[in-house]
């Protein structure tokens, strides 16, 4: 199925359904549908800004869906993102979940201005540091009274603390 995968991706010709139709029950594909509406725990809209809505939310709790993150820049619909908030479904923003391949970016760019070279198992020590300490900072500003994580007011807030803090520092306020 892989290789099958690689042939189709290189012929422009992608669809799931050429993929469902020529691996019957091990790929899904429902005319009319999103993926969505396949019953899944955890929900990772990846593709782009805005594609999962109010309805496709609802369509993922109804199915058995506990959680989902945004790996793409904004990937949830507002109405969808609160939906989640109010209905017992863990959701990660995309400014702390997506913030691995920012901070690669900016690892690559550290070795690159410092002329040093760190081996894969060192960027990778360094983005699990960085990725623990985003999800540290998430809980510790979005820990609600009943013990749930608001991971969207975590992930504000400390972007706020840590801008303010550098500003402190600098003696701009």
């Amino acid at each position: 199925m892989n290789e099958y995968m690689l042939v189709m991706r290189g012929s422009n010709r992608d669809k799931v359904e050429d993929l469902a139709t020529k691996f019957p029950g091990k790929a899904i594909f429902t005319p009319g549908k999103k993926s969505w509406s396949i019953p899944c725990d955890i929900a990772l809209p990846c593709a782009f800004q805005n594609e999962l809505s109010l309805e496709d939310a609802e369509e993922l709790k109804a199915n058995g869906c506990w959680c989902c993150c945004e790996v793409s820049n904004m990937g949830c619909q507002p109405d969808a993102i609160h939906f989640f908030q109010h209905n017992g479904i863990l959701f990660a923003p995309g400014k702390a979940v997506n913030a691995g391949g920012v901070a690669t970016s900016g690892l690559e760019m550290t070795q690159n201005a410092s002329h040093i070279g760190w081996s894969a198992e060192e960027v990778d020590a360094k983005l699990h540091y960085i990725m623990k300490s985003i999800h540290e900072q998430c809980v510790r500003y979005g820990t609600q009274p009943d013990g749930s994580v608001d991971y969207v007011k975590g992930a504000n807030i400390a972007g706020f603390m840590k801008v303010a803090h550098a500003m402190l520092e600098k003696g701009v306020i």
